[in-house]
């Protein structure tokens, strides 16, 4: 049997999506840009999938930019609100994808005056520090994620976007493993920058898109052509575009109904780990369904001999997930959001992350042969 296990990191894309984007790779080849009508043709694909996605997010299609991907769209929000808004100050979290982290870290080095929010033991933002942060009264710009990649803690995006509005900073969260999972209205969220990343809910790899809210006035980010209403030079990725509309409608079509079953499936998974595995933990609040993304579950494992080939092992058994461990030492490469969370760096940590077509079935073939590897490791 072979499994997938690994969706928070990339997701199959769905059949509709791809007879979606086919006629885009094959007669539908016009330049956008072109004001003949095989352009014309082609820009109207754009238009009509920047509508689409608006209106599932509930904001104006002129507040959509579509992009290469989430990483590119959070360098985006940061880099041009310190230079386009005046922003001397990033509040983040030590939690943040290093799409945040490192960005934040270079405009550091330019001056720019950088804060880390502190957070509990389970990696919850303590907001009093967050608010005793915004009181310095500078021009600042809050960046912090949905959801988190890696043990699935969520955050309220109203909670903090309303402290945001109170202290005159900006907002911005890295949602790219929400959206497509979670609904998003941005009518009522007080929030200037969101994200997404169409391979994270069954579209294509290499597009996405940023909401930059329309009160927040940014300058061109890609120079070049007037493409994207003058904000991202370069010829659009029309079949990725077309690709990402589609899948975000049929999710949004399933996402009850995905939700459900995914639920199912962690939840069939955390009890029968504690019974076929003894000493084993949850990082973060991924065990908890009210406080984490119900697609992502973090496993810390016994220690056992066999550690490092722990993944190796899954893989010859055909299941494919993520792997990590806290950082051992200043020299050792593990995962930064363990290390924050001071876990045991000799303990083994599975990320399983579930998707629409996950089974029960599947689910149980995983624990049964991870009981196997670890019982044969100790």
């Amino acid at each position: 049997m072979k499994v997938y296990l690994d969706n928070a990191a990339t997701t199959p894309l769905d059949p509709e999506v791809f007879e979606a984007m086919r006629p885009l790779m094959t007669e539908k080849f016009g330049n956008p840009s072109s004001i003949h009508s095989h352009g014309r043709e082609v820009r109207s694909l754009i238009e009509v999938s920047r509508k689409t996605v608006s209106e599932l997010l509930n904001t104006s299609p002129s507040e959509i930019f579509f992009m290469s991907g989430g990483t590119e769209a959070d360098n985006t929000a940061l880099l041009c609100s310190v230079e386009s808004l005046g922003i001397d100050h990033i509040i983040t979290s030590k939690l943040e994808h290093p799409a945040v982290l490192r960005t934040a870290e270079s405009m550091e080095k330019k001056g720019v005056e950088l804060d880390y929010v502190q957070t509990d033991g389970s990696g919850n933002i303590l907001l009093d520090h967050l608010e005793s942060l915004l009181k310095k009264g500078k021009n600042s710009l809050v960046s912090l994620m949905h959801a988190n990649n890696e043990i699935g803690n969520l955050v309220d995006l109203t909670e903090i976007g309303g402290l945001c509005r109170e202290y005159g900073a900006k907002f911005h969260s890295d949602t790219v493993q929400t959206i497509g999972h979670l609904p998003h209205d941005l009518q009522s969220l007080p929030i200037d920058f969101i994200v997404g990343s169409a391979h994270k809910f069954n579209g294509p790899k290499g597009i996405g898109f940023l909401y930059i809210h329309h009160e927040t006035k940014i300058h061109q980010f890609v120079q070049g052509g007037s493409q994207e209403r003058n904000m991202r030079g370069g010829t659009e990725n029309v079949y990725g575009i077309v690709g990402l509309a589609k899948a975000l409608e049929i999710s949004y079509s399933g996402m009850a109904d995905h939700r459900k079953h995914m639920e199912g499936l962690k939840k069939r998974m955390i009890t029968k780990l504690q019974r076929e595995i003894p000493d084993v933990w949850f990082n973060g609040e991924s065990a908890d369904f009210d406080k984490s993304l119900y697609k992502v579950l973090s496993v810390s494992l016994p220690e056992t001999a066999g550690n490092e080939m722990l993944l190796f092992n899954l893989d010859i058994n055909g299941i494919s997930a993520s792997g990590g461990s806290a950082c051992a030492s200043g020299s050792n490469i593990g995962s930064h959001v363990l290390t924050e969370l001071d876990t045991d760096p000799n303990r083994p940590v599975i990320r399983f992350s579930f998707g629409k077509d996950n089974t029960e079935e599947e689910v149980d073939y995983v624990v049964d042969k991870l009981s196997e590897i670890i019982s044969v490791g100790v």
